[in-house]
């Protein structure tokens, strides 16, 4: 069963934001708190057992009693001492689990525009260090609150001892409190800092793993090296000030109760000297004083471990609170069998991440069943958003798109990306098998139709030559095949998707020209009505167009096949040539190399 999310009100604090991701554990969580509460109440006991055990001693009587009374004692802490953190442990772990759950769920559903904004490393820093430190405080937290029992049973039964001796040990406790109020105001703003610095040296080695090629390539490792040295350094700086707060007032913190020991021994002395105190007392005195320095220790432990998880709990937060732009209509049609036929009419769009400028702006266009168009333009004509209009990756600023006569906003959104599919030039592969990859829309393909998506794909003959077959585990990101391989996989994926309308973003442009058509007279042959949409920066993949489509300044400004857009529309001529001699100079400079 899924976890529940945040409590929607923003206004407050984050702990209770979160109790509904906890309730689903509250009878674990309230057992554990239980037997942590009787195993403190048995370690209260253990000073008084020991104190009247020594009167006994002194007297001359049994001591049997007060050493099974012991041995006990130290049983009940025993078995209650693993229920209580097995238990909470173990939901800290549940917690932690569900809130990456859900931020990882949040993610799934955010739309483009937000990864068009926000760094990968961020959001990895977030997901992992940030929530981690939640559970810590859950796994911790609630040892306070029996640390704070074993404070009130100690300090109760010091009063039954003594009531002098017991002011005279909880003298120094205002100093402590005031001690831990600073150590909380100076901790959080620097913990804050910690965590923002952790998730730019995350972000730093992130980029470099995924650009790594990129690096060296231009020789750049050095200058990357400098780069993660310098927010490390932020990092170690952010790190060193909060060690330096708790190393100047986490002492402090321990050693004030010490203090009171000191007082109690010359106090309790004296009062046993003058009779008004037995020995046995003033040793289970000593006992509790001591006993109760660890509260204060877990106290100042947990007051930064706090300060910590508050400030985590806001980045998670973020991610948690954003709001997906693209959202599903309550009464969204179903799109079952679907024909394909697509339609632009009237689109504007404008990137919000942009400077305004509208990269589609009036763009009208029908493409029919069956049908493929080439869409050919300069380099930010506005060609590859269509491809993303088209699934909803993005929503029209006005306009509308449609497939098969229905907005596509109307439409229920799996329906579309199952009706849609999108291929680009540059491919995601998985860290997995070359038939996870292939299978990836359709995880129940049948291995003929994976054997035969790849045929028309044009990538049957390397991946039989590989040495597992289609069982060959690619590297990250398909790094250990050539990019004309990670595109034919990707087509092959495409295939098996099998999809009605396939939108092609430059996704032969690392394929040779003989082995582009193959894949058309393939693509043809497989499904004759499928609708098929070129974002074309190649001669070749325009001529095996039915009908092309020149765009101009986020709009049509002209359709037919291409000679005759060739003979009447000197723009699109001038975009030909541009489109060759970068062409002709990328294959030069690919020979050179």
């Amino acid at each position: 069963m899924p976890s529940p999310g945040l409590h929607p009100d923003r206004s407050l604090g984050w702990l209770r934001r979160i109790l509904p991701v906890v309730a689903g554990y509250r009878a674990v969580f309230v057992a554990s708190v239980a037997a942590g509460l009787v195993s403190v109440a048995a370690t209260a006991a253990v000073p008084l057992v020991i104190g009247r055990g020594v009167d006994a001693a002194a007297a001359g009587d049994a001591l049997r009693p007060w050493v099974t009374a012991l041995a006990a004692l130290a049983g009940a802490r025993f078995v209650l001492g693993f229920a209580y953190r097995y238990g909470l442990f173990r939901t800290a772990h549940c917690i932690e689990a569900d809130l990456r759950n859900l931020v990882y769920e949040r993610l799934t559903e955010l739309s483009f525009s937000y990864w068009d904004r926000t760094q990968t490393g961020q959001v990895i820093s977030r997901a992992n260090s940030d929530i981690r430190s939640i559970q810590l405080l859950f796994a911790f937290g609630p040892l306070v609150a029996m640390q704070l029992a074993l404070l009130v049973m100690g300090t109760a039964s010091m009063v039954v001892l003594s009531l002098p001796l017991t002011l005279v040990a909880m003298a120094p406790l205002p100093l402590v409190l005031y001690v831990g109020v600073r150590l909380r105001n100076k901790v959080f703003p620097l913990t804050w800092v910690t965590q923002a610095r952790m998730a730019d040296v995350a972000m730093i080695v992130d980029e470099n793993i995924q650009g790594a090629q990129v690096v060296r390539t231009f020789a750049q490792e050095q200058a990357q090296v400098d780069l993660l040295a310098r927010s490390a350094q932020r990092l170690r700086w952010a790190g060193t000030a909060t060690a330096d707060a708790r190393a100047r007032h986490a002492p402090l913190m321990e050693a004030l109760p010490r203090f009171g020991l000191a007082l109690v021994l010359l106090t309790g002395g004296l009062l046993a000297i003058d009779g008004s105190i037995a020995v046995g007392d003033i040793v289970a005195f000593n006992a509790y004083v001591l006993l109760m320095a660890a509260p204060f220790r877990m106290i100042g432990f947990v007051l930064i471990q706090w300060q910590r998880a508050s400030a985590a709990a806001q980045r998670v937060f973020e991610i948690l609170d954003e709001s997906p732009e693209i959202i599903e209509r309550p009464d969204a049609v179903a799109l079952t069998e679907p024909d394909g036929r697509v339609e632009f009419d009237d689109v504007g769009f404008t990137y919000s991440t942009g400077d305004g400028t509208s990269i589609i702006d009036g763009f009208s266009l029908t493409v029919e069943p069956g049908e493929t168009v080439a869409v050919v333009g300069r380099t930010g004509s506005g060609k590859s958003t269509l491809g993303r209009l088209l699934p909803r990756f993005y929503d029209v600023d006005r306009g509308e798109v449609r497939i098969d006569g229905i907005d596509v906003r109307d439409l229920r959104i799996p329906d579309l990306r199952r009706a849609v599919t999108v291929a680009t030039d540059d491919p995601f592969l998985f860290a997995a098998s070359v038939r996870d990859n292939v299978v990836f829309a359709r995880p129940d393909a049948d291995e003929a139709s994976v054997a035969v998506a790849l045929v028309d794909a044009a990538a049957g003959g390397f991946v039989t030559a590989m040495p597992g077959g289609t069982e060959t585990r690619l590297g990250e990101r398909g790094s250990t095949i050539s990019g004309g391989q990670r595109q034919r996989l990707a087509i092959a994926r495409a295939l098996v998707a099998d999809p009605a309308v396939l939108v092609l973003d430059d996704a032969t442009s690392a394929i040779d020209t003989e082995v582009e058509e193959r894949i058309h007279s393939a693509l043809r042959r497989r499904r004759s009505h499928r609708t098929t949409i070129l974002i074309a920066h190649r001669l070749s993949t325009i001529a095996l167009a039915d009908r092309v489509v020149f765009i101009a300044d986020g709009k049509v400004a002209a359709s037919g096949s291409h000679r005759h857009l060739l003979q009447t529309v000197p723009a699109y001529a001038e975009v030909l040539t541009d489109l060759t001699q970068a062409q002709a100079a990328e294959s030069a400079l690919g020979e050179a190399l």
